[in-house]
């Protein structure tokens, strides 16, 4: 029997205080964007497309419309926005910085609140990755940034029959370790910036290209706290390249990187209003 009050399981319920914490989250980040000349967008809650977009579709809450066109609940606003952007509002407008507040719905009842960022024809993801850290410090909140290229992981697979691309998922250290490879035990171990040239001296030339992508990032980052993760690999439809998660302890805050869409290269971000507005309330 289910109860008149019940909501379901992995739905959200904000009501005086922690209703005040989420909205003081997104008008800090507002204000943030649109002093950047970034233009706000709502897209719809429903969607022919995102199968093009969630890695695991088994995620999607499926639909159909009038005409019994299959469709979804909104799982994901990155391509989305990108498409509608290029391809519905087209010649109407020039804007290429955008950002959203909404939420995205994951099967069977899940709701995740995110506030979103997207610049379009944009390859240097510090521009991006510098408002997220003065989001969070705006906030007063002090996540650890990491920083990750998903091509080394996929480069390192190809180069060993041994291994596989889960092993770089689940961060099978000793498994990395057991091939007794110089360079790549270095390169699971390296963490810092200050590191980073020694391994670079000693990978191999494709590694290389990857690595000095990251250093080239953390060069432009004005954020200190800050480590590299060159083996951490997530299995992302359109992130596929210079990645980033904020964390604290396991809770991720943001995650966001340089992704194309068909022939357009661009950088964004989702910061989870959720674990931030619940990490708040903590302090209330």
């Amino acid at each position: 029997m289910i109860l008149e009050h019940e909501i379901p399981n992995g739905s959200k319920l904000y009501f005086g205080q922690s209703a005040k914490i989420k909205r003081h989250i997104e008008k800090v980040a507002s204000d943030i964007l649109d002093a950047k000349e970034y233009e706000e967008i709502v897209t719809p809650v429903f969607s022919y497309h995102q199968h093009q977009s969630i890695a695991d579709e088994r995620e999607l809450i499926r639909l159909n419309d009038e005409k019994n066109n299959a469709l979804s609940l909104r799982a994901d606003s990155t391509i989305d926005v990108v498409r509608i952007i290029e391809k519905r509002l087209g010649s109407n407008t020039t804007q290429k910085k955008w950002f959203y507040i909404q939420p995205v719905f994951t099967y069977p009842t899940t709701e995740q609140y995110q506030v979103g960022v997207e610049y379009m024809g944009e390859k240097n993801l510090a521009s991006v990755l510098n408002i997220a850290t003065e989001i969070f410090e705006k906030l007063e909140v002090k996540p650890l940034v990491q920083i990750s290229n998903m091509k080394i992981a996929k480069i390192i697979n190809g180069m060993f029959d041994e291994l596989s691309i889960d092993d770089f998922r689940h961060i099978n250290i000793d498994k990395f370790l057991s091939l007794g490879v110089e360079w790549l035990n270095k390169l699971v171990y390296l963490q810092h910036v200050e590191q980073i040239d020694e391994v670079i001296e000693i990978v191999p030339e494709p590694i290389k290209v990857e690595l000095e992508k990251m250093k080239a990032l953390c060069k432009d980052m004005q954020y200190a706290h800050t480590v590299l993760a060159p083996m951490y690999y997530a299995k992302m439809l359109y992130y596929d390249e210079l990645f980033f998660r904020a964390i604290v302890n396991n809770e991720v805050y943001a995650r966001g990187g340089r992704y194309k869409n068909e022939d357009l290269t661009s950088v964004g971000f989702a910061i989870y209003t959720d674990t931030i507005c619940e990490e708040l309330s903590k302090g209330k």
